[in-house]
């Protein structure tokens, strides 16, 4: 298992030795690597066994940090990354030389964002290079919102764990970026919809299931527990799977009865953020159980509603 600590000062001489740490940001848990070493990416991909064609974000400091590896030049993505950076926030903006291809699956665009984090934001001032960093889990499954998810996950694979407590917002980086001159979102995450146009105007939303994503987190399959997921109405889930054991992850009032299920409860006040911090600790807590499946209802399709759907429909059993 990975060592566990706080120590900005060994993450960054790791990183900087082409070592994998994880890092603590306000969404998830991310495996980070220095995002100008290739050999050093290339262990990324090969921890989580993640596909190459599957780009990566690279986080960074500050604002000022991002000329030196990409292009910030549209006004109204200079106006999101004045208004929620740092924060759960990423951009797809045009790369430069200096990022390997390696890091955007070959792509002419660059993923960045600037973490929400004391401890990480530490580290990279520290390092003064960008960290690569996807979720801290194996390719496809749950991702960690603790430092005990990715020892339990990765730990034998990486090197240090910089533990940073609990992520509180639970959902990866919302992705916005710029097509057919239109501002478009193609990953629902942490920073909602509404708080975008609230900022810009609308957007276009191009969150598209894809075995080719331009952008990470597009993937149709993601997301999964080992265990089935099925998503809809409680009720007539349960009666389809009468016969089976049950972990039951729900959202408000519990319309239904509750004996003999495992129920793991998103928000009672029916608090969406509330809900955020919960979705993958309750996910992989319902596949630690010994229930034969999962079943979970839908939530309003609002607001951070909308980024826990996408997070459930990629992760539920493809029928």
């Amino acid at each position: 298992m990975a060592e566990i600590g706080k120590n900005t000062d060994f993450a960054a001489d790791l990183l900087l030795k082409g070592k994998l740490v994880s890092i603590p940001t306000e969404t998830v848990y991310g495996l980070a690597a220095n995002a100008l070493n290739e050999k050093a990416i290339l262990s990324i991909f090969e921890a989580k066994q993640r596909p190459f064609f599957d780009p990566l974000i690279i986080h960074l400091p500050d604002t000022e940090s991002v000329s030196k590896y990409a292009e910030l030049k549209d006004e109204r993505l200079q106006v999101l990354a004045k208004t929620f950076w740092p924060g759960p926030l990423t951009l797809l903006l045009p790369k430069k030389d200096i990022i390997p291809n390696i890091v955007t699956s070959g792509l002419a665009q660059v993923a960045v964002r600037i973490p929400n984090h004391p401890l990480t934001l530490q580290l990279l001032k520290k390092i003064k290079v960008p960290l690569a960093a996807p979720s801290a889990n194996p390719f496809g499954y749950v991702s960690p919102t603790q430092a005990e998810h990715v020892n339990a996950q990765l730990g034998a694979k990486i090197d240090y764990i910089l533990d940073g407590g609990s992520c509180n917002i639970g959902l990866e980086s919302t992705i916005v970026g710029i097509e057919d001159d239109k501002v478009c979102v193609y990953r629902l995450g942490g920073l909602a919809i509404e708080e975008i146009e609230k900022t810009i105007g609308a957007i276009d939303l191009r969150v598209n299931s894809s075995s080719n994503p331009k952008a990470p987190g597009q993937l149709k399959s993601h997301y999964s527990p080992k265990k089935p997921l099925y998503i809809g109405n409680i009720v007539e889930l349960l009666n389809l799977n009468s016969t089976k054991k049950i972990a039951v992850i729900c959202f408000g009032e519990e319309k239904f009865s509750t004996k003999n299920h495992i129920v793991f409860n998103l928000s009672v006040k029916e608090n969406l953020s509330e809900a955020a911090i919960n979705l993958f600790k309750f996910l992989r807590a319902a596949d630690n159980t010994n229930a034969d499946v999962v079943i979970c209802q839908k939530l309003p399709d609002v607001g951070l509603g909308r980024a826990i759907n996408d997070r459930l429909r990629r992760a539920a059993v493809q029928e």
